[in-house]
């Protein structure tokens, strides 16, 4: 049971891909995402014969060269999310736009990646040519494991492990530049991957504790890793308190921690059946429960397009391959909307719920009755779908990151781990705007996020149930999946559930909920709400 990033990669390039509608392969042995402490990221799968190598007819997505087209899927370039979100819009007092200069961002994760770099530069060439190189750098203050981009095949540590991290550690540098490209960027890569115990976490909390020291005051960390919260057993408070001390030692120097809230909904990996089987009751994700850390959700936004499915079906079974469905996949141009992330065709969906760990903080007494009296979780969201995922450039770890016979290539991104990194990089977009105030950092963000902020329709998007398409809103009947899954209907995107094990989700509703918390933020008004904080 390894502490992995919360990346879950769908398919990995080459064998085991799923199929095109005009070639059906195996079903993948790893089709839901990853549990434990694993990257929570989720890469869309690759379809042979028809995310090749030149634009397709009817691509939902075309990636900048070398070019991909994904049939399927639909993509972002920074472009599009700093402009769906009016980060193009956040300015400095002087009117400058606003890059974040002077700001620090801590990425940690597991092994980093040998061509994170060389990556990210190829990632500034292609869409900030004008601005200067990107600030970034790579940490090992636990010593470089140096695997040389290699990759042997199964297995969660090792050269298996990091090639598995290297997709995560790739997102996450890129799209923190993406909303902030003139911060400091430090990915802070800390080897092994973990267990799904415990064994690992002092290690890597002395590793945050010494960068916490190493950084200015308001510095960002993000965090795309967790373990469900059960892993820690009976002496859970006692455990996570020492960890918890950690996050405390920055939020006195008004640094924030923002933690992956999880990529499969209430639905999570139990360690005492080595990961095969999920808890067959709500659970949430540490560290996002832990009350010193602002916990991001996820949404699915879709930008100049529209989910408009006829079929309840996604993918179609034949033995054991299976064929994208189009008229579930259906979509209209135009129009942009935002939902709850539930892509129940993966399975997949953000996390949220109540901790067992935890009682409840005082900035959110008073709210969400019905919880009990327990840390809520998530507090604000970001797109993380992978229908709508975002661009990420990889060249580590070819065999494994990219498809077949190519030494780079650009992937589709989706998971809290990508909502992640860019609502860190938000905030850091805050703290240079109140610096050049003459301003200090903002402080600890979620008790600000519920005296108000979160509810204030200039600075966040309230996300709210919506129906999609002409298919019946019924159940759907078993799915593709390995955990066996039930898809609820098709275009009712409503609950964050995954319909796994019986395992009860949460409604979408008005104002704050445990899919969403208070929504995704809109940069503008998030930004100019926290200026003006005093």
């Amino acid at each position: 049971m390894k502490l992995r990033p919360l990346l879950a990669v769908l398919a990995t390039a080459g064998a085991g891909t799923l199929s095109a509608a005009a070639a059906p392969v195996a079903a993948p042995a790893a089709l839901t995402a990853s549990g434990g402490v694993a990257p929570l990221a989720v890469r869309a799968p690759w379809t042979p014969g028809v995310d090749v190598v030149g634009a397709k007819k009817g691509a939902a997505c075309v990636t900048p060269a070398p070019k991909l087209s994904f049939r399927w899927f639909h993509c972002y370039t920074p472009q599009e999310i700093r402009a769906a979100y009016g980060v193009s819009q956040v300015l400095l007092p002087n009117g400058a736009h606003d890059y974040g200069k002077g700001q620090t961002i801590v990425l940690v994760d597991a092994y980093g990646s040998p061509t994170a770099a060389a990556d990210l530069g190829v990632f500034h060439t292609t869409f900030f040519p004008k601005l200067p190189p990107p600030k970034f750098q790579q940490i090992f203050p636990l010593g470089n494991p140096q695997y040389h981009n290699t990759w042997h095949g199964a297995g969660l540590s090792g050269p298996n492990g990091a090639a598995g991290w290297s997709g995560e550690a790739t997102l996450d540098t890129q799209w923190a530049y993406a909303i902030a490209p003139e911060a400091h960027i430090i990915l802070m890569a800390v080897p092994p991957a973990e267990t799904e115990g415990v064994q690992g976490f002092p290690t890597l909390f002395r590793a945050i504790s010494q960068e916490i020291a190493a950084t200015p005051p308001g510095t960002m960390f993000s965090m795309s890793f967790a373990v469900t919260e059960q892993t820690f057993g009976g002496a859970a408070a006692a455990q996570v308190a020492r960890f918890d001390r950690v996050f405390q030692q920055g939020l006195a120097r008004h640094d924030n921690f923002f933690a992956a809230a999880g990529d499969t909904g209430t639905s999570n990996a139990s360690k005492l059946h080595e990961e095969s089987v999920a808890y067959p009751y709500p659970t949430v994700q540490w560290p996002a429960s832990s009350p010193y850390v602002t916990a991001v959700g996820g949404t699915q936004l879709q930008y100049k397009w529209t989910w408009d499915p006829t079929s309840n079906t996604a993918l179609t079974a034949s033995g054991s391959t299976f064929r994208f469905n189009p008229a579930y996949w259906k979509f209209t141009s135009g129009k942009s909307t935002q939902a709850v992330w539930n892509e129940s065709w993966a399975p997949i969906a953000g996390g949220g719920g109540a901790s067992t760990i935890y009682p409840r903080p005082a900035w959110q007494r008073g709210l969400g009755t019905g919880y009990g009296n327990h840390r809520l979780l998530p507090d604000t969201s970001w797109n993380a779908a992978v229908n709508g995922g975002v661009l990420v450039y990889i060249s580590a770890y070819p065999t494994y990151n990219c498809p077949p016979g190519q030494s780079a290539c650009w992937s589709v991104y989706g998971g809290t781990s990508a909502a992640t990194p860019q609502t860190a990089a938000l905030v850091a977009l805050a703290n240079a705007a109140r610096a050049a105030a003459g301003q200090g950092p903002i402080g600890f963000l979620d008790p600000i996020l519920y005296s108000g902020l979160g509810g204030r329709s200039s600075a966040y998007t309230d996300i709210v149930p919506q129906n999609y398409g002409s298919a019946p809103q019924t159940f759907a009947g078993s799915e593709v999946g390995v955990t066996g899954p039930v898809q609820k209907s098709v275009g009712d995107l409503v609950d964050n559930q995954l319909w796994q094990v019986a395992t009860p989700g949460y409604p979408t509703t008005k104002g704050w909920d445990a899919t969403t918390g208070w929504g995704a933020p809109y940069a503008p008004g998030f930004v100019a709400a926290l200026v003006a904080h005093k």
